[in-house]
């Protein structure tokens, strides 16, 4: 693909937002991107990497790396974390998939979502093999994260509240825009990929606590690789897919709204507010579980001292993460009273591999989590909560916490990266490797092509 882009002359305007998309997606410069975004670009990364190859071994992931060589699709496309390849696609959805087979991958609030896992697995896909270079893949990366964020931006909540899974729809085209960009595809080839992942979108909030939720990821990627190969190959689509008659904003929101794209040329990235997890269960536990943490570390009290909690939460808590009763490992992830349990007993909510379904069936978090009631509360972000405490000695704790506010410290979340990604990568692939890996996406944006990188996630 061409190194430098030329640079979009007409001023930002929202008649036609798909086109007004595509034409940024193969025009901006790479010289428009800025040495912050390009270093939160290798933040996500890194947490990509981590957790896919901490999710590589999950029992859907097998599923999906049988069932691809069972039907051929042999291929040269590296799965992270195995040594299985495939073909491009299969490789952009079993990746997906593992990706965010732990959910313990990244989310932002524009999308409502998340946004890394369907577009790396594209990325990777596209440029293993071809002469492009790292600082091209981490542009492609900066700039399809903007699109899903400024899509989901469009939709509004209504497109989430009604039962949409964000990371699903949205961020097939966000994978559609890292494929049309890698592949230097025009800008009326790009319209036409974000039309064609528009009518493969989908992905139900109900599938939540299954494995289809993870797969959501996997099928964006590997629909939005597909969109921008097809578009490349003459595929035609709508070019105004995102509000035309029975288009997609306008089926799949009461609310949506075309927006400009970028007015404002000196403003931070959408990636720039990224939010990582350090508990691996769903992003709007964890607020409640920080808030509790928190309040243990200053009063010093035990589980066995807890007669009730009452945790204040938006209502979009209750509909995405209240399994009242979770039977499995993958269950406990959705439900916010069993993470709450476990906060409270001091369990480790960041060790992946504690999610069992042993756990969600422990007697005493159990009996811990029939305390817990969950009361709607307005926050200034919906992403907060409230959590009021009460101990057998008669004392009322209340505690607040914001897990949606991204980081104001850099060097702080890399570090915090950089520790939860040794703690997933070296079991899998060993620590001499594991520290290649953190050398080599450090460094993305002077490597000439990516190979080392990929060589060094091979399982």
């Amino acid at each position: 693909m061409p190194e430098h882009h030329t640079s979009i002359v007409s001023e930002p305007q929202t008649q036609n937002p798909t086109a007004m998309l595509g034409a940024w997606i193969a025009n901006v410069p790479s010289q428009a991107i800025g040495q912050p975004a390009l270093r939160w670009a290798k933040h996500a990364l890194l947490d990509w990497i981590g957790v896919t190859l901490a999710g590589t071994g999950d029992p859907l992931v097998e599923i999906l790396v049988a069932d691809a060589l069972s039907a051929g699709e042999t291929g040269t496309a590296q799965l992270i974390g195995r040594t299985d390849r495939v073909t491009p696609s299969f490789a952009a959805l079993i990746n997906g998939a593992a990706s965010h087979a732990l959910d313990f991958d990244d989310v932002n609030k524009r999308l409502h979502g998340h946004p890394t896992v369907p577009v790396v697995p594209v990325l990777l896909a596209i440029a293993e093999h071809k002469p492009i270079t790292g600082r091209a893949v981490l542009d492609a990366f900066v700039i399809a994260y903007e699109v899903e964020c400024l899509i989901g931006e469009m939709m509004g909540m209504t497109h989430y509240d009604h039962g949409w899974h964000a990371t699903a729809t949205i961020g097939t085209f966000g994978a559609a825009a890292a494929s049309a960009r890698l592949l230097g595809l025009s800008g009326d080839q790009a319209t036409t990929a974000l039309g064609i992942a528009a009518t493969q979108a989908a992905g139900l909030k109900s599938m939540f606590g299954t494995m289809c939720k993870p797969l959501h990821a996997g099928k964006a990627a590997m629909n939005g690789l597909m969109a921008g190969r097809w578009a490349a190959s003459g595929l035609t689509s709508r070019q105004d897919v995102l509000d035309c008659p029975q288009g997609f904003g306008l089926t799949q929101s009461t609310d949506f709204k075309a927006l400009p794209i970028r007015p404002d040329t000196t403003a931070p990235f959408a990636i720039e507010a990224n939010l990582f997890k350090y508990h691996a269960a769903c992003y709007l536990t964890h607020s409640s579980i920080e808030a509790i943490r928190a309040l243990i570390a200053e009063h010093g009290f035990a589980a066995a001292d807890v007669t009730q909690v009452r945790a204040l939460v938006d209502d979009g808590h209750r509909r995405v993460c209240d399994i009242l009763e979770p039977t499995t490992g993958l269950e406990i992830k959705f439900s916010i009273r069993h993470c709450i349990a476990m906060a409270l007993s001091g369990d480790d909510t960041g060790a992946m591999e504690i999610y069992t379904d042993a756990l969600a069936s422990r007697p005493d978090l159990k009996a811990l989590r029939r305390k817990v009631d969950l009361e709607h509360k307005v926050h200034p972000n919906r992403h907060a909560a409230e959590v009021i405490i009460d101990l057998t000695d008669g004392r009322r704790l209340t505690g607040y916490f914001d897990a949606g506010q991204p980081a104001d410290n850099l060097e702080d979340q890399e570090t915090r990266i950089t520790t939860k990604f040794n703690r997933l990568a070296a079991p899998v692939i060993g620590q001499q490797r594991t520290a290649q890996i953190i050398e080599r996406v450090t460094t993305l944006d002077t490597a000439d092509n990516i190979t080392t990188l990929m060589t060094a996630t091979a399982g």
